[in-house]
């Protein structure tokens, strides 16, 4: 069971205070693997985001209190590993999704606009140029909206999205020398 709870106090606004009653609470109860390949646990992580949300740039002090007769150093070396790992992989993903995103949405504004460059091309060249033309006209108009407006919504609200978690991540990849157990 994860409760967030402030049992220490501190002067640093960037400490997040997890109390924890026995290792797994950190992984996922379906994954049997050793703690070095575990996943975690998805109420672990919705916690640390919650918690770790109103931290301000920069690294995120993380500490994880534990029963003192369950502490083990091993396993905490371990899980610290296992921690940073499991941010830095998913803050390279996120970021290169975010990436992605927005190379997608500039080839679809870039597509919408060669599309109305040719149907404007072809509009100017005279109407008088057979029913070829004036079919590819009318191909060519909505499918140059529909990329532009497509590749913008790309590009300003579906990378937006990604912004949070993507936060989330950055600052908690930053932490692995910030990553502490401590008994309670």
């Amino acid at each position: 069971m994860i409760e967030h709870q402030p049992l220490l106090q501190s002067n640093d606004n960037n400490e997040v205070v997890l109390r924890l009653e026995r290792y797994e609470d950190i992984f996922s109860s379906f994954d049997i693997r050793p703690y070095a390949k575990r996943a975690l646990s998805a109420d672990f992580l919705e916690e640390l985001k919650w918690a770790a949300a109103d931290k301000a740039d920069g690294k995120v002090e993380l500490t994880l209190l534990m029963p003192t007769k369950d502490k083990n150093e091993y396993h905490e070396t371990i899980i610290k590993e296992r921690l940073t790992e499991h941010f830095r992989k998913h803050h390279r993903d996120l970021l290169e999704e975010k990436r992605h995103v927005t190379r997608v949405g500039s080839a679809m504004v870039a597509a919408g606009v060669a599309c109305m460059g040719l149907a404007t091309l072809i509009v100017t060249a005279g109407a008088e140029q057979g029913f070829f033309f004036s079919f590819l006209v009318l191909l060519l108009e909505p499918a140059a909206w529909f990329l532009l407006w497509e590749g913008m919504d790309q590009i300003i609200f579906t990378s937006r999205e990604k912004n949070p978690e993507l936060e989330f991540y950055r600052k908690m990849s930053n932490s692995h020398e910030h990553i502490a157990f401590k008994a309670y």
